[in-house]
């Protein structure tokens, strides 16, 4: 049996996948029903809170640093940007390229969704100590940079 899927106790298939991946579903629906009342998407957020931490910023840089694709990262600005809460400069630099910044609605919604996230996360770390949840970023940090260590051989 490979290494990637394992037995349990009770016989059934578990791997780590398989967590990561139900963790992330039910973190969206969390995090969709706290962001519902500001109509920001489960998918829109992070590119908010990336553009609050480090304006101006390009798209192609903000889907750089979010390691996210050109494509989606169009689609959460478009939606951002329909809210109200981006708007888009041209780069006096190069006009090739648009600056993002938060405009006054995004700057006033930002603290609202830093307490709502601050609400998920705190219902994810119950029962875990500071240095478990240390631990466990690091885990998924190594396993998130084996990933893409792979990706890269195959392109």
């Amino acid at each position: 049996m490979s290494e990637h899927w394992r037995l349990t106790d009770k016989g059934v298939t578990d791997s780590h996948g398989q967590y990561i991946s139900a963790i992330y579903r039910h973190m969206q629906i969390l995090i969709s029903a706290e962001l519902a009342p500001y109509q920001i998407g489960s998918g829109q957020y992070i590119f908010l809170m990336a553009i609050a931490f480090q304006q101006p910023i390009t798209q192609k840089a903000l889907s750089e640093k979010l390691l996210i694709d050109k494509t989606t990262t169009a689609k959460a600005i478009a939606k951002l940007e329909a809210e109200g809460y981006v708007r888009r400069e041209a780069d006096p630099a190069d006009n090739r390229y648009q600056l993002l910044y938060l405009t006054e609605s995004g700057r006033e919604v930002v603290p609202k969704v830093q307490e709502a996230l601050g609400r998920v996360k705190s219902k994810t770390r119950k029962g875990i100590t500071d240095e478990e949840y240390d631990l466990l970023l690091g885990l998924l940090k190594i396993v998130l940079r084996n990933l893409s260590k792979q990706e890269e051989m195959l392109e």
